[in-house]
């Protein structure tokens, strides 16, 4: 395990280097470059430590070998949000290298990120305001937070994603996702929960081909689809799980940024928004992808 990790990050730190335009302007070059940084805070993700104090600790003593230096706590904290446009440019490129890229088969689903389980924790959050009450209906229960929406390659790498209030229509939202990625020449399979004749109508104007599983008042036309469902649920759980988007326990919303994702551009504040870690593993899943693994 620790041999992948090793060469995982060898890998990306590369691409990412190779990547980024060289640093240009008077001063001292910082004793850890750009590519560095990112691939340090990709680590902090797959490591599993949100803490940027537990993790720079452990880094220490388990990465040091990879890396000349090591920054403390606050210049790792101030040098990472400086680089919110490098990053996402680099999770652009990497999906853009993965195979999956380049697959003709895309999946959209979304799927619930509670954010509160009680009622003073909803008053006392910072969220309130930009989270909201909603309905999972594979749990058949009410939530307090947001949805994931996510377009993905049948490999599992994610091609755009977006973090929206609970309450908010899944069509408008997927749409407002969709439209900052090609689509032409593409099968999108999605949730029966994205039925709906003006959104297909969309879709096929995009020029994508749509499948979703038929619904019990409608006639046969694609059927079930259940494998095919299964398939994306289960890169939405290794998601969850890797990033542990259910044990995030938040106070605040001032460590969020606008969502986005591969292959899109920030959305405007109260769109949505979704934790560094998120952006981080857009990075890192087509890596991973390669690796043998999913998202």
């Amino acid at each position: 395990m620790h041999a992948q990790l090793d060469d995982l990050l060898t890998a990306t730190c590369v691409l990412v280097d190779d990547f980024l335009p060289k640093r240009r302007g008077p001063g001292r070059p910082p004793r850890i470059t750009d590519a560095e940084l990112i691939t340090l805070a990709i680590a902090q993700v797959f490591m599993g430590l949100p803490n940027d104090r537990q993790f720079l600790a452990l880094a220490g003593y388990r990465l040091s070998h990879l890396f000349a230096y090591l920054p403390r706590q606050s210049g790792y904290n101030k040098r990472l949000r400086a680089l919110t446009p490098q990053i996402e440019r680099a999770i652009n490129y990497l999906a853009f290298c993965s195979p999956g890229w380049c697959d003709q088969l895309r999946l959209l689903d979304s799927t619930p990120v509670p954010c509160a389980a009680s009622r003073e924790t909803v008053r006392r959050s910072e969220f309130a305001g930009i989270a909201a009450y909603g309905y999972c209906r594979s749990h058949s229960r009410y939530f307090w937070g947001f949805r994931l929406y996510l377009l993905c390659a049948s490999d599992g790498t994610p091609i755009a994603f977006e973090l929206a209030p609970a309450n908010a229509p899944e069509r408008e939202v997927a749409r407002e996702m969709l439209e900052r990625v090609p689509l032409a020449g593409l099968t999108v399979i999605a949730d029966k929960g994205f039925a709906g004749a003006e959104f297909e109508g969309w879709m096929a104007d995009r020029g994508a081909e749509f499948l979703r599983p038929d619904r019990k008042d409608e006639p046969l036309q694609f059927g079930s689809l259940g494998r095919v469902c299964q398939w994306i649920e289960s890169v939405f759980w290794t998601c969850k799980g890797q990033l542990g988007l259910e044990r995030h326990g938040p106070a605040h919303s001032r460590a969020c940024a606008p969502a986005s994702g591969c292959g899109s551009s920030p959305s405007p504040p109260g769109s949505g928004i979704t934790p560094r870690s998120v952006n981080l593993a857009g990075a890192s899943a087509p890596m991973a992808t390669n690796s043998g693994s999913t998202i």
